[in-house]
């Protein structure tokens, strides 16, 4: 099999969603009546509803009841969780100024914003994480404190014996029979879109389309430039002298990786290799670069605020500072916390569309995750390639600000030694 068929079998669901979003885009745009065809999108959000909201339960509770041991703390995994987040939260802060300055949906609002009501900072914070009454949790209005109940109650079986347990077992069975069945749905995906976005444009018209490209576009410079420019200060603060060079010497391949494969886990083993060239300790690759592929998520960060301020334009909403402050507050977590859970790209669009589009979710989350699946590539990218260079900054505070001219001093001596 030839490099361009492995390329087009790995990356099948992307050019067929944007055949699909493609296609109902031009159905929308020549025929009026394409309304008729909002069903087939509703077909598949409805399925997708239904399985998302016990998927995220059970999959967080297996993920943490299953962990060989709840104590994982120390200095290495606590500063690679640390410089994973300050990066996420750096990344979500850039892409919102931006927002602010270029809009990235123009159109006139295509939707009611819906009635809302102030809340005090109280409500906010028990709305935030609990619900009054248990099967209020089961909603796919309550996807954040589902997440919170999930958590509570896989440490709960991590005190009865984690892994060990037949409660575990039983966990991560259901999650892998509810992610299997989430595979068989997405295959209806495509046709799901086509007739979502025909009756979305045959309603709508050119406004939204124009804006939806201009999203897309912006992303995709952006994730460009944040590589370029960012990561070479990243790379600077980390390794000192020298760094930025030896950076952009290895960035490349994991970089071709991740855009190829949309995939941070595929990436791992070309990360292991640069960063084993690079002089990075092999203790901190063992930590930063599986984490990192699940937890690293500085391009997730940048898309699930242009989600966001993309969706505030379409619903005739103001991205104003505290929206943007909880936004930022809630890309972090989910792009940070539930990237390691199946399917957790998804459920942090669900969580961001639910904090603020309740009463829009049906319209708000395919949008979203539309978009998702459209920017994946360059997402994927800054995420995985973001691995690499995350781990000349944890090695900073683990091997000494200078370990990497020490790698480079060895390796000097060692030529000259050679060429002698």
């Amino acid at each position: 099999m030839s490099k361009f068929a492995k390329y087009l079998k790995s990356s099948w669901f992307f050019f067929s969603m944007i055949i699909g979003i493609v296609a109902g885009i031009i159905v929308g745009f020549a025929w009026p009546g394409a309304g008729v065809l909002e069903p087939l999108g509703t077909l598949f959000i409805n399925m997708m509803f239904c399985v998302v909201v016990p998927m995220v339960f059970f999959s967080i509770s297996s993920s943490i009841a299953n962990m060989k041991s709840a104590r994982r703390a120390g200095k290495l995994m606590g500063s690679t969780v640390l410089t994973f987040m300050c990066t996420t939260i750096i990344a979500s802060v850039i892409m919102y100024v931006l927002v602010r300055f270029i809009p990235v949906y123009t159109g006139e609002p295509a939707f009611e914003p819906g009635a809302s009501e102030p809340m005090s900072a109280g409500e906010m914070i028990v709305g935030f994480f609990t619900k009054a009454d248990f099967p209020e949790l089961w909603s796919r209005r309550s996807i954040l404190q589902l997440i919170i109940a999930g958590i509570f109650f896989g440490f709960g079986v991590q005190m009865c014996g984690g892994p060990k347990t037949k409660v575990a077992g039983l966990l991560e069975e259901i999650t892998n029979v509810l992610m299997k069945v989430i595979k068989l749905i997405s295959y209806y995906a495509p046709i799901g879109f086509f007739g979502f976005f025909a009756s979305l444009v045959a309603a709508h018209g050119a406004d939204f389309v124009s804006s939806y490209a201009r999203a897309i576009i912006l992303y995709y410079i952006v994730s460009f430039a944040y590589m370029f420019l960012i990561f070479p200060l990243y790379a600077r603060f980390g390794g000192g002298k020298g760094a930025v060079k030896v950076m952009f010497k290895h960035l490349f391949r994991p970089a071709a990786v991740a855009f190829g494969t949309c995939s941070s886990v595929a990436t791992i083993p070309t990360n292991m290799e640069v960063s084993e060239d690079t002089g990075i300790s092999k203790d901190v690759t063992d930590i930063v670069l599986p984490m990192g592929a699940t937890m690293n998520m500085d391009g997730s960060g940048m898309s699930a605020i242009i989600k966001v301020a993309f969706l505030f334009g379409m619903f005739g909403k103001d991205f104003a500072t505290t929206d943007a402050l909880l936004a930022i507050i809630v890309a972090t977590v989910s792009s940070v916390a539930m990237s390691g859970i199946p399917g957790g790209g998804g459920t942090g669009e669900l969580v961001l569309c639910s904090l603020f589009f309740p009463e829009q979710l049906a319209v708000a989350f395919p949008i979203a995750q539309a978009i998702g699946d459209l920017v994946d590539p360059p997402a994927t990218m800054v995420n995985a390639a973001g691995d690499y260079v995350a781990s000349f900054i944890v090695s900073r505070f683990n091997d000494g600000k200078d370990w990497l001219q020490k790698k480079l001093h060895a390796d000097a001596r060692k030529s000259g030694a050679n060429q002698k």
